[in-house]
């Protein structure tokens, strides 16, 4: 299979996953529940949404989601011509996949913030979303990103030895996020170990 067949069954394959899944979740599972995995307390779904950048962070009201959604956009677009330059020079192809990875989840998030507003709707109490509902929540561009993935790795009380922090309650790992982050870490991280096909460092001339 070619390196622009690999990178286009990668992206496909990675953004269905992603939005299968935050469908499945947002119409199933109503906002703050939480259910453990095989029983796991380290692996929950945990349905949540962020309305701004990663780590709930938000900034500037409308203007700065409008602003942020934008920004990913322009980035998407950055994104693929890096994907087309990498395969143009015939890179290993762990760093097509890399980069695959990585724009697929931008396309993933960006969908979830574009589209989002305008095909659900926000139930009352803990009903479970509408898809393609008659009264949606928002307005193109202002979407809400889905979150699921939970891993509370360790949850317990801090020694009280410890400075500032000793005695508090403490949870690792405490972040929740969806299939596109995980795709774009997992990008990040073969591209590290990847780094010298990725980012070669040309020949000096004699």
């Amino acid at each position: 299979m070619s390196k622009k067949n690999i990178a286009i069954l990668t992206v496909v394959l990675a953004i269905l996953i992603d939005q299968i899944s935050k469908i499945y979740v947002k119409t199933h599972f109503y906002l703050g529940e939480d259910i453990k995995v095989l029983g796991l307390d380290w692996f929950r779904i945990h349905f949540t949404e962020n309305n701004g950048m990663a780590w709930g962070f938000e900034f500037g009201g409308k203007a700065g989601k409008l602003f942020l959604t934008l920004f990913r956009l322009i980035a998407v677009s950055g994104i693929v011509y890096w994907l087309w330059q990498t395969i143009k020079r015939h890179t290993h192809t762990a760093v097509v996949v890399a980069i695959a990875l990585i724009l697929a989840g931008a396309i993933g998030n960006i969908i979830d913030s574009v589209f989002y507003g305008v095909i659900f709707d926000t139930p009352m109490g803990r009903g479970v979303a509408t898809l393609f509902a008659e009264e949606p929540y928002g307005n193109l561009f202002y979407g809400k990103v889905v979150d699921m993935l939970y891993f509370p790795l360790w949850e317990g009380t801090l020694p009280s030895w410890l400075p500032i922090w000793g005695g508090k309650q403490f949870t690792f790992f405490n972040a929740i996020f969806n299939g596109a982050d995980s795709w774009i870490t997992i990008g990040v991280v073969l591209l590290f170990f990847f780094n010298k096909q990725a980012f070669p460092k040309e020949e000096k001339e004699e």
